[in-house]
């Protein structure tokens, strides 16, 4: 597996990493216990070493499970975990940023990931109650402390990013970023290259769409988030149908799959990008980890360029009381 750095950081990490939270919550029933182990297991077999969790996924259930497959692997893995919400009787209620709760949060999850540091710590979202610069130096005290290697910020706006980055150097912003929600492209990414920040996109396959393996027709588990996107309703999966059918014909063109086509694209935009896709199949994961060896030329880049910009992307990404909380 091929290695980038995050940014001006010394963080490496492998072209491809996995994004963990749908072994446990928000894409359907959560895998047993011993399924999502050997699947993390089997990343580290095959050269990942960015793992990505959150106390907020189960709650907390995905950190453990993390946590229990990783132990064994701990020195040759990079574990990113995020704060940022406030738990109450087992359910998100809100957010909650104050440096108090950063801190306990931070304490709670090293118990959960049994290690004793977190290597990237995220804002899981941006705290329009607590000073930017407050959080900023709360993880400041935390890496001082040995407890956290990294800062990172998830779904924060460029002026938010240059604050906090002022008091702590940020290391990655993680934020939804592929084919069809290309807007970090403006909103972000000549601050980060400004700043030398990597770049974490997690759904680089579309939450899935851009596998082709989802159409108009798809019934989605009734816990699956995907039910109250937008994006997703029948109608637009219908209209957004266009880009997928473009993405698959390509795809064998290349003699590869769509998914490793959507990676292999965000792979060739920056050198500092590193996507986290999901699964909780052994098979898709050494699919997804193939995009790293797909390449694609100037002229494949173009093309692509040409074609998707003629299609207009239908629904928002996220119901508007989640999108209020995005790029702050």
């Amino acid at each position: 597996m091929q290695k980038r750095t995050l940014g001006k950081s010394n963080l490496e990490v492998s072209a491809i990493g996995l994004g963990c939270m749908g072994l446990s919550f928000g894409l359907g029933q959560p895998v047993d216990k011993q399924t999502g182990i050997n699947l993390i297991r089997a990343a580290v077999e095959r050269g990942v070493t960015l793992f990505d969790t959150a106390e907020i996924y189960g709650p907390y259930t995905n950190e453990e499970l993390v946590g229990e497959a990783l132990a064994p692997f701990r020195d040759e893995v990079v574990i990113a975990t995020k704060f940022g919400f406030r738990v109450f009787d087992g359910k998100q209620q809100g957010l909650d940023s104050r440096p108090e709760r950063i801190k306990q949060v931070a304490e709670e999850s090293l118990k959960r990931l049994r290690t004793d540091h977190i290597d990237l710590f995220y804002q899981h979202r941006v705290d329009d109650q607590v000073p930017i610069e407050d959080v900023a130096g709360a993880v400041k005290e935390l890496i001082q402390e040995g407890k956290v290697k990294h800062f990172g910020l998830s779904e924060a706006g460029a002026n938010t990013i240059r604050r906090a980055h002022k008091v702590q150097p940020v290391t990655a912003l993680q934020s939804e970023y592929s084919l069809w929600w290309r807007e970090p492209e403006e909103a972000t990414f000549p601050t980060l290259e400004e700043l030398g920040i990597g770049f974490v996109p997690f759904s680089p396959l579309g939450k899935g769409f851009l596998t082709g393996a989802i159409n108009k027709d798809t019934q989605f588990d009734k816990t699956d988030f995907r039910n109250i996107v937008p994006r997703f309703s029948p109608e637009n999966r219908d209209a957004n149908q266009l880009l997928v059918d473009l993405v698959v014909k390509f795809a064998k063109q290349k003699n590869a799959t769509p998914a490793q086509v959507a990676l292999a694209w965000i792979l060739a935009q920056k050198p500092w990008i590193v996507p986290i896709p999901g699964t909780t199949k052994v098979p898709r994961l050494e699919e997804n980890l193939g995009g790293a060896n797909i390449e694609l030329t100037a002229d494949d880049l173009r093309q692509l360029e040409e074609a998707t910009s003629k299609i207009a992307i239908q629904g928002a990404r996220y119901p508007e009381n989640l999108q209020k909380l995005v790029g702050r």
